[in-house]
């Protein structure tokens, strides 16, 4: 209905207007049915207004709604020409004529621009276009005159537009749309939700949230629908799950609700815009998966390998797995492999023994029972050999293992732990009811995440193996048991260290050199690994051979340099001594550096003699007395050359300990070494302890961090022998000092109650003597020493050393050293500052050692 223009009226409201003439219209017609136009109406969107025009053609009514469209108040409006106050004065002649016309009783439509008037603050008023309707009228004393309808043309284009996009998004638009009126009821469908749901859009009028999803997600979004029609918030991205007609797949969409408003503002209902994003949650799950796949074998790489021991290792594989990718999982090894044996008896076939080194559960005392009954950690077992577990062991393949029935677990991957071709074990990985199964990419990831672990795992019983071996061999090379020494007590430690490192060269020596005296070497090859274990042991052998040479402690280490700068070249010293002399850069041979600390103690004058190749120093103690470093000059390591050796030479008092040591005693990352030999002389503070006791209390006072390098303690307390066990005589250079010497030795053992040994020893100093009186120069010197053995020495200036030589059958003379050689344990000859010295040895009565005949060692000479 359009509105009666009307002089006076009560409401600003154009629509309260409309609603009280309708309802006076409606109590006046008595029996008359008239509809007045509700709220929302296609008036509240068309801007239609109306005024009366006179018989003189002046406005003499003004509408309210022709205020709202001009912008001018009745009171102005009344009593003017609307040619002289709407049109452009251009168009005003042509407008005088069509008002002469209208008031000629002519109707008349047509498209009219008009003009605002001027403003009150002369400001130009705003030009519009406007469709005119134009009814001839008549007034009560029959004068003609004229109602105008006008219609405001750009709002008329506006709803033109709005009605296409309206037609667009229904018709055209690939998402689904849907207006719900307020009884959340589908008020319009579009083509694309029709053709999901199936029907035509007119089927889907007057249905329900409930008639398109299951009851718990058709009350989530019936819920939804209210609270946005009460407080008009929009919902952005709301996601629904649900089944479209014919099929059973789950889809997934995205809808946005917002509420939608009558031209006056009233809420009429929502509006729903979906999009299926089945695919997109697919895709948006499989990047989920594949990114949470990525951070799990970033971690694996991250966490795994971090140890070289097996356990350890196993045991950060399930850590990286569980909860985020299994409930439960487990990891068994090859009995044999873990033994050391690289081809157990049922390797090929998967039923030779496996032990369970690691298992993790997520879910509170569940067991893990793949195949039969639990298996503890550390137990050793095999599985059945047809089951799945076997075959991927024989097949190194991944194997799904079937569900117990009735079981926690629903579904278990077997999983081969393969490392360089070889299988060294298998994985197991769980996931217990509720959990999603496992699936192809599950696979391929437990698979990867295995064979990173195999990795880490083999590397780790590679490196156990080359270290017990390299421990193997360099305990091989230290002296077996406690060692001995004549007029001192040793007591010795050797501590390797642990898995996590590799073997060092650490090494310790006691060497009872002639004329009871002890060598006492400790050392230290740079590096680690089996190499430097092997080069230890030549080192060691090396100081062996020239200990026995009996050369001064300097010559020794100088022998040594030049050993250790011949290891790292295929041609040895020689070789080493050549290259020596060329450029540096043609030296392409590996480096050998070594650190020693090489001591001689005579048991007879406690007097030690030191020389040291770069080692720490030695510690003394002397009774009574602090702990202090001797002062020894370094020198340079062995292998480095060009410099030579100094010796030191220290008398011990009776009872002093004297300690040898390597930096992994002293040395750690946490402690520098100024600080570990502080607390090493700290330590030393009761020498008087016996000296397994001082050893021990060494080792746990240092806070060590063993593990992290060797440790080699060597503890010696001096003993010196007795003056009653020690003869000593000097001798002219004339024949009766034969007869002589057999007197002092005959005397001498007589009164150590060694009457056994007389015979021997008479004839074997009558031997050396006429030797240093026939080859010899200067005045002779006899001396006996009495020890776990009995010594003999004969002393001189001459520098010529015996020379034991084959005597023929018809030679008279040249069996006398072949004579000392039959009859004595050990014989030889040395060098001193002054000249030589030949010494024989001869074991106590008693001993393991049994003497010989002198007769039938005389017979045999023949």
């Amino acid at each position: 209905m359009s509105e009666i223009p009307a002089k006076a009226t009560e409401s600003e409201d154009p629509s309260d207007g409309a609603r009280s003439q309708a309802a006076q219209a409606e109590a006046a017609a008595g029996d008359a049915m008239w509809q007045s136009s509700p709220p929302g109406s296609i008036y509240d969107y068309i801007r239609v207004a109306s005024f009366s025009i006179s018989p003189g053609g002046l406005v003499d009514q003004w509408s309210l709604r022709a205020e709202q469209l001009f912008g001018i108040p009745a009171d102005r409006a009344v009593g003017t020409d609307p040619i002289e106050a709407f049109v452009d004065p251009d168009l005003r002649e042509r407008g005088q004529r069509k008002m002469a016309e209208i008031l000629d009783g002519r109707e008349w439509t047509g498209v009219v621009p008009f003009r605002m008037p001027d403003r009150p603050d002369g400001t130009r008023g705003e030009e519009g276009l406007a469709e005119v309707y134009v009814m001839p009228t008549r007034t009560a004393e029959g004068e003609k005159a004229a109602v105008c309808i006008v219609v405001d043309v750009r709002t008329l284009r506006s709803i033109e537009t709005d009605l296409a996009a309206s037609q667009a998004i229904f018709g055209q638009s690939p998402f689904g749309f849907l207006l719900i009126d307020t009884d959340l009821r589908v008020r319009r469908a579009n083509e694309r939700f029709a053709s999901i749901f199936g029907g035509t859009p007119d089927d889907h009028r007057g249905k329900g949230v409930h008639d398109y999803l299951p009851r718990p997600e058709a009350e989530r979004v019936s819920a939804t629908l209210r609270r946005v029609l009460e407080t008009g918030e929009s919902i952005t991205d709301m996601h629904v799950t649900g089944y479209v007609p014919g099929s059973e797949e789950r889809r997934h969409w995205s809808i946005n609700l917002y509420r939608v408003h009558s031209g006056s503002g009233r809420p009429i209902g929502v509006a729903w815009l979906g999009t299926d994003i089945t695919a997109r949650r697919a895709a948006a799950r499989e990047a989920a998966a594949a990114r949470r796949n990525l951070a799990l074998l970033n971690e694996a790489g991250a966490r795994i390998g971090n140890s070289l021991d097996l356990e350890t290792t196993a045991r950060e594989l399930l850590d990286v797995v569980v909860p985020g990718f299994c409930d439960l999982a487990t990891v068994d090894l090859y009995q044999g492999l873990l033994a050391g044996d690289e081809t157990p008896p049922g390797h090929a076939d998967g039923s030779a023994e496996l032990r369970r080194v690691a298992f993790a559960s997520a879910v509170s005392g569940a067991p893990f029972s793949s195949a039969g009954k639990p298996v503890d950690v550390g137990a050793v077992h095999h599985f059945p050999f047809h089951s799945p577990s076997a075959e991927a062991l024989r097949t190194a393949r991944p194997q799904r293992v079937p569900a117990e029935e009735g079981g926690l677990v629903q579904s278990t991957l077997a999983v081969p732990m393969v490392a360089h071709d070889t299988v060294v074990g298998l994985a197991q990985f769980a996931r217990t009811k509720g959990s999603e199964p496992f699936g192809d990419r599950d696979r391929d990831l437990a698979v990867e995440l295995a064979a990173r672990a195999a990795v880490c795992i083999d590397n780790a019983r590679l490196y156990r193996r080359e270290h017990e071996r390299a421990l193997i061999l360099q305990r091989s090379l230290l002296p077996p048991g406690d060692p001995e020494a004549s007029g001192l007590d040793i007591a010795c430690r050797y501590l390797p260290g642990n898995a996590a490192t590799e073997v060092g060269g650490d090494w310790f020596d006691v060497i009872e050199l002639p004329g009871h005296r002890t060598a006492l070497v400790v050392g230290d090859v740079m590096g680690r690994g089996l190499r430097a274990a092997v080069a230890m042991g030549e080192l060691r052998t090396a100081v062996r051979t020239l200990a026995l040479l009996d050369l001064e402690p300097a010559e020794v280490l100088s022998a040594l340099d030049e050993i250790a700068r011949g290891l790292g070249t295929p041609g040895g010293v020689q070789q080493a001594t050549r290259t020596a002399r060329q450029p540096r850069d043609a030296d392409l041979s590996e480096v050998y550096l070594a650190t020693c600390v090489y001591a001689v103690y005579d048991s007879v004058t406690r007097r030690c003699t030191f020389a040291n190749a770069g080692h720490l120093p030695p510690v003394l103690v002397e009774p009574g007395e602090p702990a202090l470093m001797l002062d020894v000059p370094p020198g340079m390591p062995l292998g480095v050359g060009g410099e030579p050796f100094e010796e030191v030479e220290v008398e011990l008092p009776e009872g002093a300990l004297l300690a040898l040591y390597t930096d992994g005693l002293v040395e750690s990352r946490d402690h520098p070494l100024d600080e570990g030999l502080q607390a090493f002389i700290g330590a030393l503070t009761d020498p008087c302890r016996p000296l397994e006791d001082v050893c021990d209390h060494v080792l746990s006072t240092l806070d060590t961090h063993h593990g992290e390098d060797d440790i080699a303690l060597l503890m010696a307390r001096v003993q010196g022998l007795p003056e009653d066990s020690v003869g000593d005589w000097t001798l002219p250079r004339e024949p009766r000092s034969v007869g002589r010497a057999r007197e002092y030795a005959r005397n001498r053992l007589q009164s150590w109650d060694l009457e056994p040994l007389i015979d021997t020893t008479e004839l074997l100093v009558s031997e050396l003597v006429t030797n240093a009186l026939r080859y010899g120069e200067g005045e002779i010197r006899l001396r006996l020493l009495l020890d776990r053995t009995l010594v003999c020495e004969v002393w001189d200036s001459g520098l010529v050393q015996p020379r034991r030589r084959r005597a023929r059958d018809t030679d008279e003379g040249g069996r006398g050293l072949q004579l000392v050689g039959l009859l004595s344990a050990a014989w030889g000859s040395r060098r001193t500052p002054r000249g030589k010295t030949v010494w024989f040895e001869l074991p106590l009565p008693g001993g393991e050692g049994g003497l010989t005949d002198p007769a039938e060692a005389l017979l045999s000479l023949f």
